[in-house]
């Protein structure tokens, strides 16, 4: 996967002001219908629909509410998210240039033709590892760049994770999720107006000899 050399000129950081937007670092879901007809969407569907595909949102936010204030702060108002691949020795560079130098981040993997599809819909072109800094797009990796918009984003120079934090884990870029139609509730009982035949009643206090008219 190519490797980008070409560095942007450090006024784009001032003049993009690194927005604090995250909309790129939201997952895309795949949703399939009852129907099998297949939409793509960055909303997940409501609670009750079941997920093939796995994500990390608790792990994520249980990670965040674990970081010291300052770098919760700072990964709120600029998160930052990396789009892998494997085979890719560009990826394996910038997550662990991340990791070393203590930024929290979110890892999404492109494997599927869902997800290339994606991630061409988020940055304009298949190529990795491609990372977000806020709204902020880094293709390619560069330590020198990675690194100037970290600064630029109040990050850390040195680690300052605490020791009992831990990265959730990569999830793929395309959450597939199945809609199951609705159930049908079932059909009330109705009562039956057929009632069993009376056998011959029995002779009562007030009818002695059982007579029956």
């Amino acid at each position: 996967m190519p490797l980008s050399h070409n560095l942007r000129p450090w006024s784009m950081a001032l003049c993009l002001g690194l927005c604090a937007g995250a909309a790129l670092a939201q997952p895309v879901y795949r949703v399939v219908g009852p129907d099998g007809k297949v939409t793509f969407s960055d909303r997940a569907p409501s609670l009750d629909t079941p997920a093939v595909g796995g994500g990390n949102a608790t792990a994520g936010a249980g990670a965040a509410s674990s970081l010291p204030f300052g770098l919760q702060q700072i990964a709120s108002r600029f998160p930052v998210t990396l789009y892998t691949g494997s085979d890719c020795a560009p990826c394996t560079s910038a997550r662990n240039f991340l990791v070393q130098r203590g930024v929290p981040f979110t890892e999404r993997t492109v494997s599927s033709n869902e997800d290339i599809t994606a991630l061409q819909r988020l940055s304009g072109s298949a190529s990795l590892p491609f990372g977000t800094i806020g709204s902020q797009q880094l293709q390619g990796f560069s330590d020198v760049e990675w690194t100037q918009f970290l600064d630029a984003a109040g990050y850390p120079k040195q680690s300052q994770l605490p020791a009992s934090y831990r990265r959730p884990p990569a999830t793929p870029l395309v959450t597939v999720q199945q809609v199951q139609p609705p159930s049908r509730a079932s059909a009330p009982v109705q009562p039956s107006n057929d009632l069993p035949p009376s056998g011959p009643a029995g002779p009562a206090p007030s009818n002695p000899a059982g007579i029956r008219f």
